[in-house]
């Protein structure tokens, strides 16, 4: 099992320490890595019945393919500097009606097939119009809500009152049911 510590590195302190500083230090030369995503064993058989609800049950295409991706890069010749796995490994989508991301620094979003992605603007650096700041997001048993608000605004005016209403109701009806 020791062996198994030297395998799986982590980053700490901004510095993934698979990577030797003596010997990754200084430019060597160019170099490649492999970016996969989205294994997200199931969703194949949800998006086939056309019900992203269920697939949960079946998985043996997305492990076929998964195989056949490990497989094609352990082939290459020269190896790859590193592999980074993305996005979703498991399909687990009970009812899902928006997905939220970040990394663009800038708001942005749309929909497809009645899913929606949000994008939120960064606490950080914007690459755009927006201003620093947060996404709240409120989740009731009929819908989603999101806003994005200003560090400024968040902090000297709190969430605005229609957020505020909706949640006191809804934790109303759940400690209340009848």
């Amino acid at each position: 099992m020791a062996a198994l510590g030297d395998v799986f590195r982590r980053a700490r302190g901004r510095t993934l320490t698979a990577f030797r500083q003596g010997d990754e230090y200084q430019w060597k030369g160019p170099f490649y890595f492999i970016q996969g995503a989205d294994p997200q064993f199931g969703l194949i058989k949800a998006w086939a019945v056309g019900n992203t609800g269920s697939g949960d049950d079946e998985w043996g295409e997305e492990i076929k393919l998964t195989e056949q991706a490990v497989q094609a890069i352990n082939k290459l010749n020269p190896k790859p500097k590193f592999f980074v796995l993305c996005g979703d490994l498991i399909h687990g989508m009970p009812g899902v009606k928006a997905v939220f991301s970040g990394h663009y620094h800038r708001n942005a979003g749309g929909c497809y097939r009645g899913l929606e992605m949000v994008v939120s603007s960064a606490i950080g650096c914007q690459l755009g119009e927006d201003k620093h700041g947060l996404r709240v997001v409120l989740v009731t048993e009929e819908k989603i809500v999101h806003r994005y608000y200003s560090l400024d605004e968040l902090s000297s005016q709190g969430l605005e009152r229609e957020m505020v209403n909706m949640l006191a109701k809804q934790n109303q009806s759940m400690s209340n049911p009848f």
